[in-house]
C-alpha cells in the first residue's frame, strides 16, 4: 500500500512574464493545512520520469505548488484527466495507474494493473479508464471513480491467440476506446459504454492494416483515427462515422527515394498537428514534417528539419507549428510558420528537449529540458523565454484544459 502524502504549496512568489529569473525551488513538505482555495483551470502537472513523481504546477505565475511521489517507473509515463479537472490519473510504465487529487495535493490511491504499460485515456462522460498494455498485451478498463478495475480486453490474434502489444491509445465519441495491435498489424474498436453497468466491451476489429503500427491519434471532432506505421512508409485511415469502419490506407511511400536514417526514438502522433486545412505529422525515419489535407489525406508538402522529429505541435490558433528531435539532435525546436511552411525560429534551451506543451489560449509554451533538470516557458508569439522552473528530469507536460479534449 503507497503511504498517503498530502503536499503543501512550497513556494511563493513566481515569474512575471516580462522577464526571465532564476529557476525556483520546489520542496516536498508534509501538510500542517489545508492549501489555498483555487480552481483547477490554470494548472498542469509535469512528469519527473527519473524519481517516479510528478510537480503540480500553475500556469498564470509559472509555479510550481507541489510534488507528489511514489508514482512508480515514469520513463514513459502520460496522464488525462478527469472532466471536472480535479483529478490527474498517470499511467506509469511498470503498469502503475494513480490518481492524484490536484487542488489537496494527494495521492488518492494506486494500483498495478499489467506489467508493463504505455498509455491510457478515459470515456467521454469521464466514468472509465482505459490503460494500454505491453505486458500482457491488451487493454483493461477501470472506474475512474474507484479504480476498480470492471472489464479486460486481451489482445489476441493469429492462430495461437498470441497477446499483442497495445498501442495508439485514445477515447472516441460514445464511450469507446480506440487502438491498434503492434505485432497483429489490427486496429481495434471497443465499445465500452454498457460496462460499468456490468455489460462486456463489444469489439470491433480491423484487420491487416500495415506492418507494425506504432502510435496513433483521433482528430478533435472524434472521427479520423489515424495510425502510424513503423516497418513501412504510410499509414491507416478510420472513418469512425462510418456503418462499418473500414482501414484505409493513407501516405503511401511518402519516403520513397530517401534512405530511412535509423530510429533513435519513435516519434509520437499524439502530439499531431492539426492547422487550418492541414494536418503535420511526422515523419519516421526521415527529418522531415508531412504536411497532409484534412479533406483528402494527401500529402500536400514536406518540410526539411533539422532532425527527426518527435512531437509536431500547434499553436492553438494554428498559426505556429513548434518541433523537437530525437537523439541525438534534442537540444533543439524549431518553429514552422503555417501561412508560408518555412522554419522562422529555432531555438536550443539544452540538452533532451522532450516535450511541450501549450496552454489553452496559446499565450504560453513549456518546454521540458530534461539533462539540465529545468521547464522553460515561452512566449510563443515573441518566441522568448519568460520564466523557467526546477524539475528532476522532466518529461511530459500536461495541462488541465485537456479534460474537454477529444483524444487527450
Amino acid at each position: 500500500m503507497v503511504k498517503r502524502r498530502t503536499l503543501l504549496k512550497s513556494i511563493t512568489g513566481g515569474f512575471t512574464a516580462a522577464a526571465f529569473s532564476t529557476p525556483a525551488l520546489v520542496r516536498d513538505v508534509e501538510a500542517a493545512e489545508a492549501p489555498e482555495l483555487r480552481g483547477t483551470g490554470d494548472l498542469g502537472v509535469i512528469v519527473e520520469r527519473a524519481s517516479g513523481s510528478v510537480q503540480i504546477v500553475e500556469t498564470t505565475t509559472h509555479t510550481s505548488l507541489a510534488r507528489i511521489s511514489g508514482l512508480g517507473d515514469l520513463s514513459h509515463a502520460s496522464l488525462v484527466f478527469s472532466r471536472d479537472e480535479r483529478f490527474a490519473f498517470v499511467f506509469a510504465r511498470d503498469g502503475g495507474l494513480s490518481k492524484i487529487d490536484l487542488l489537496t495535493h494527494r495521492l488518492v490511491k494506486r494500483v498495478v494493473q499489467a506489467g508493463n504499460s504505455i498509455g491510457g485515456a478515459i470515456s467521454d462522460d469521464g466514468s472509465l479508464l482505459a490503460v494500454s498494455n505491453y505486458k500482457p498485451g491488451g487493454v483493461n478498463i477501470f472506474n475512474s471513480q474507484t479504480l476498480e478495475p470492471i472489464a479486460t480486453i486481451a489482445a489476441g490474434f493469429g492462430s495461437n491467440n498470441d497477446l499483442s502489444k497495445t498501442v495508439g491509445l485514445v477515447d472516441a465519441p460514445g464511450g469507446r476506446f480506440v487502438f491498434t495491435l503492434y505485432d497483429a498489424g489490427e486496429i481495434w474498436i471497443a465499445d465500452c459504454s454498457k460496462c460499468l453497468a456490468g455489460g462486456k466491451p463489444e469489439l470491433t476489429k480491423l484487420r491487416d492494416i500495415g506492418l507494425l503500427p506504432y502510435d496513433a491519434l483521433i482528430s478533435g471532432d472524434g472521427r479520423y483515427y489515424i495510425a502510424g506505421l513503423f516497418g513501412e512508409d504510410g499509414m491507416a485511415l478510420v472513418d469512425l462515422w462510418a456503418d462499418k469502419p473500414v482501414a484505409k490506407r493513407i501516405l503511401n511511400g511518402y519516403g520513397r527515394g530517401e534512405k530511412t536514417l535509423p530510429v533513435y526514438k519513435m516519434p509520437h502522433l499524439e502530439g499531431w498537428a492539426q492547422a487550418g486545412d492541414g494536418f503535420y505529422l511526422p515523419a519516421v525515419g526521415h527529418h522531415e514534417v508531412l504536411s497532409v489535407n484534412a479533406r483528402t489525406f494527401s500529402q500536400d508538402n514536406t518540410i526539411k528539419v533539422h532532425g527527426q522529429p518527435v512531437f509536431v505541435m500547434a499553436r492553438p490558433d494554428g498559426r505556429q507549428i513548434w518541433v523537437n528531435f530525437a537523439h541525438p539532435r534534442n537540444d533543439t525546436i524549431q518553429v514552422i510558420d503555417v501561412p508560408t511552411g518555412k522554419i522562422i525560429k529555432q531555438l536550443k534551451p539544452g540538452k533532451a528537449i522532450l516535450h511541450m506543451e501549450f496552454t489553452a489560449r496559446g499565450d504560453q509554451v513549456w518546454v521540458s529540458v530534461r539533462d539540465e533538470n529545468r521547464i522553460d516557458v515561452y512566449d510563443p508569439r515573441t518566441i522568448t523565454r519568460i520564466a523557467s522552473l526546477q524539475a528532476q528530469a522532466p518529461s511530459g507536460i500536461f495541462f488541465t484544459w485537456r479534460a474537454g479534449r477529444i483524444g487527450l
